[in-house]
């Protein structure tokens, strides 16, 4: 246990120090408010002398610079208001510029995560990464660097002129610093543990927030809102428990502490009476004025430890996202545009942590130009097919040959650059049509070339009739667009790619008779000149396929043309068999 302890100790230490790394490349403001403090931390121990030399001067019969006294306070006052300035400013911009750097390394770096990760991980834990653990850090590196610059100097600079006047008596504040210190060490690490839990309650309470605004349909229509009341009050009030724990730790903490200097400063007091009976009355008086001073900013150092505390767990967190592997790009080669030839040899592969497996000994060639079908019941592992194409996921055992070479020979970027994908989850942003369709890479796509991709996809059907036509804003994820419209979008997206390798996993799945009739007649159009690999549970739309590739619990069970896998009568003529079947007469009511 005192291993782990230790362990903790010195892990808090490392991330606030590799927080504090972040201001390496704006030390310049950082220093100029260090200046600043110090500033702002000199007048208050020279205020405490003021008064030393304000009352030795009153009790002098010349009285000798007494009308230069007020000015020498106001003096005081004014370097006083000049320092906070100069250090709160000069701070604040450099937590701004550290938090920013932050908050855009986060969010690069879930652009640059592997899909599993993605798959193993709360959404909302995530967003509220860079929402709500991004503002813990803000102040932790900002109020309490701030606080703990300025009352640290401030401290130190009474804590010299005490020793400076009277070492001996002193001494009291060095009898109690262990007793602090023991205190803050168990306080910080109790604060920084309640602090997490309350970060992962945050993102609880966003991943069931947008589970509801995203699913409110399905919630309203089978009666979930009672369900989903119960799920956020019970995460609400974890999170109530957890900030009351906090509150009540740092409510307990800071009147001890001030118990613990207020005896310090009574046996100070009781020592000054008695050995200080020699000293002028400026020299006791100035002397008890500094060390009442001191408790004030001690106590805000106890604040201000708190707030770093919960920084700190909130940099843990973030620091854990961007110590996160990103997506393996080990690759070398590059090419314009590939041919489109597929190949699988003895291509085995499983999710991770799965004991089964996702495919097995798959081998199968596709030519250039080719459509080939997948079809199967669900789970049958037609989409993991598709995805190991384009690296969503790494392969182990087999190869994936694009070309005749392993795709991950290919530059990433430059592999998925030759793929075009279409899933049955259309994703749609809150933008334009057009910036929809001329998506990522192909932004800056000229227009006449969207309105080409629309129209084969027969998306102008719609998109006319719209007051803006392409400029009109679709909302979030397209949700001012029908289901059979958002579909055809995606599809003129990736037409809009002209990929040599064309991916539909259940692409016409959302749409009507009459959109898909029109979509079948522009994909013909497209399909004869790239590879086409189609996903689908509707056997009419794949009929025309050059190659049917029927898949069971992994495996492929069967491969040929519509024609002469109904001829062998098996699996694909079963389902074949199921989909297009005369109901009997027994079943019309």
């Amino acid at each position: 246990m005192k291993t782990n302890k230790k362990t903790q100790e010195k892990g808090g230490a490392q991330v606030y120090r590799r927080l504090l790394r972040y201001v390496i490349p704006h030390r310049g403001l950082f220093f100029i408010s260090i200046l600043g403090f110090m500033l702002y931390s000199g007048t208050q121990t020279l205020f405490a002398a003021l008064v030393k030399h304000i009352i030795d001067t009153l009790q002098t019969e010349a009285r000798e610079g007494m009308f230069y006294l007020p000015l020498l306070f106001s003096g005081l006052i004014v370097i006083h208001g000049i320092g906070a300035f100069i250090g709160n400013y000069f701070l604040a911009k450099v937590s701004a510029n550290v938090v920013h750097a932050l908050r855009c390394q986060i969010f690069n770096k879930y652009t640059e995560l592997p899909t599993s990760y993605f798959d193993s991980n709360n959404s909302g834990y995530m967003i509220a990464r860079i929402t709500n653990n991004v503002g813990e850090v803000t102040r932790a590196t900002t109020d309490s660097v701030r606080t703990f610059v300025r009352e640290g100097m401030t401290s130190l600079g009474l804590v010299i002129y005490l020793f400076y006047t009277n070492w001996q008596m002193s001494l009291v504040f060095v009898a109690i610093t262990p007793i602090i210190a023991v205190s803050v060490t168990y306080v910080s690490k109790r604060l920084r543990m309640i602090s997490k839990r309350i970060q992962e309650s945050v993102g609880d309470m966003t991943h069931i927030t947008s589970e509801l605004v995203g699913g409110h349909r399905v919630v309203r229509s089978y009666g979930g809102e009672a369900y989903e009341k119960r799920r956020f009050l019970e995460s609400s009030q974890y999170n109530r428990r957890q900030s009351m724990k906090l509150a009540t730790t740092m409510a307990i903490h800071n009147p001890l502490m001030q118990f613990i200097i207020a005896i310090a400063l009574s046996g100070l007091m009781y020592l000054a009476l008695l050995f200080m009976q020699k000293a002028s009355v400026g020299e006791f008086v100035g002397y008890l004025t500094a060390a009442f001073l001191l408790p004030r900013p001690i106590r805000q150092l106890s604040d201000a430890n708190s707030e770093i505390q919960k920084g700190i767990a909130a940099a843990e967190s973030l620091f854990e996202i961007l110590d996160e592997e990103a997506e393996p790009d080990h690759g070398d080669y590059q090419t314009d545009r590939s041919q489109g030839a597929l190949e699988f040899k003895n291509l085995s592969f499983r999710y991770e942590g799965a004991n089964d497996w996702a495919l097995k000994d798959i081998s199968v060639r596709i030519e250039p130009g080719q459509t080939v079908a997948l079809v199967g019941a669900s789970g049958g592992g037609k989409s993991t097919f598709a995805n190991l194409i384009s690296r969503f996921y790494p392969h182990e055992q087999g190869e994936i040959l694009l070309d005749g070479i392993e795709i991950n020979r290919y530059k990433l970027a430059n592999l998925r650059r030759q793929i075009a994908l279409v899933t049955q989850q259309v994703i749609l942003f809150n933008d334009t049509i057009a910036n929809n369709i001329a998506y990522g890479a192909m932004a800056g796509s000229e227009r006449e070339k969207i309105e080409a991709a629309a129209r084969d996809a027969y998306a102008l059907e719609f998109v006319d009739k719209l007051d803006l036509g392409l400029d009109t804003e679709i909302g979030e994820n397209g949700v001012k667009l029908s289901g059979g419209q958002r579909q055809r979008l995606a599809l003129a997206r990736a037409l809009l790619k002209d990929a040599p390798i064309l991916i539909l996993d259940e692409a016409t799945s959302a749409l009507d008779t009459e959109s898909e009739r029109y979509i079948q007649a522009a994909l013909q159009k497209v399909m004869s000149n790239r590879t086409t690999l189609v996903i689908a549970h509707r056997l009419s739309t794949i009929e025309n396929a050059d190659m049917i590739l029927v898949m069971e619990h992994g495996r492929i069970v069967e491969s040929g043309s519509h024609q002469e896998l109904l001829t062998r009568n098996g699996a694909y003529a079963r389902l074949h068999q199921l989909q297009f079947k005369e109901p009997a007469e027994d079943d019309i009511t």
